[in-house]
């Protein structure tokens, strides 16, 4: 097995940005959900409610900020610039931020068509992820729960060509959003996998990622009208643990080191999970 690509979403559910190379902390990837956009409470927006995100590109560079709209506007600042800081809620997390200027809130709000605020992960910025699933200590930074999401090549196939018999099309693994993508012909082999190493680094898969209406959104528009997975994981996919309740896809994983990690990697099982992950089958092949 080796990577197939990776990927880090500098602003939280807004687009991804595929990546060669990569740093790799217990964070996770340099860079991935750094950024995120609250609504006037402090609760984080995302694409479940604010598809338009979509639409949206942010990249963070030795401090600089580019945020980019898919129809060419465009804006650029300096993390330097942020004006004071606020506690914002990422689900059950509370989260003291960066806030970014008033300016740069005004213009965000316009882009997307409501009040919205853009805070910084920064060094100040304290989470860990929850100590029953992931262990004692494990940071993040505004990732839903977990620093680091890995997928399969062989589970999307398998996924798509049920698809492909029903007439409901096909999509690709970016409707998922992950970080790591593994190329691995066997579809579900992840439900085995207790920890992977990547070019020495350990990879702990800590819990299978419950997937919601993201997953049937064009990950470049936002549309919802194009072929959607979900009636597919419904008969695929629905975890039959009531810990994790819903259609899962990829696994959240922790990372127990730092270095480098780039495609192409050799992907070494470490550790195996015999039992799997139990799933309701419903007519799926």
């Amino acid at each position: 097995m080796q990577v197939s690509k990776l990927a880090i979403y500098p602003l939280k559910s807004a687009r991804g940005i595929g990546l060669r190379t990569s740093p790799v902390t217990p964070e996770g990837l340099r860079g991935d959900r750094r950024m995120m956009l609250v609504d006037e409470s402090g609760t984080f927006a995302s694409q479940r409610s604010l598809p338009g995100l979509a639409r949206l590109q942010a990249q963070l560079s030795e401090g600089q900020v580019t945020l980019t709209l898919n129809d060419g506007r465009s804006l650029t600042f300096h993390e330097s610039k942020a004006a004071g800081r606020r506690a914002v809620t990422v689900w059950s997390s509370t989260v003291d931020a960066a806030c970014a200027p008033d300016p740069v809130n005004r213009t965000l709000s316009d882009w997307l068509g409501q009040k919205l605020s853009l805070v910084f992960f920064d060094k100040a910025s304290e989470r860990v992820a929850n100590p029953e699933w992931a262990g004692p200590n494990a940071p993040l930074a505004f990732a839903d729960g977990y620093p680091v999401l890995i997928t399969t090549t062989g589970s999307l196939a398998a996924l798509n060509a049920d698809m492909e018999r029903r007439g409901e099309g096909q999509i690709g693994m970016e409707r998922f959003r992950p970080n790591i993508v593994v190329d691995c012909e066997e579809a579900w082999a992840e439900d085995r996998w207790a920890a992977l190493a990547i070019n020495g680094i350990r990879f702990d898969l800590v819990k299978p990622c419950a997937r919601c209406i993201i997953i049937t959104q064009d990950q470049e528009s936002g549309s919802r009208d194009g072929a959607s997975p979900m009636p597919a994981m419904g008969r695929l996919r629905m975890s039959g643990d009531r810990r994790v309740p819903g259609p899962l896809f990829g696994w959240n994983a922790v990372p127990r080191g730092s270095g480098q990690i780039s495609t192409g990697d050799r992907v070494e099982l470490l550790e195996e999970r015999p039992e799997g992950w139990p799933i309701k089958r419903r007519g799926g092949a």
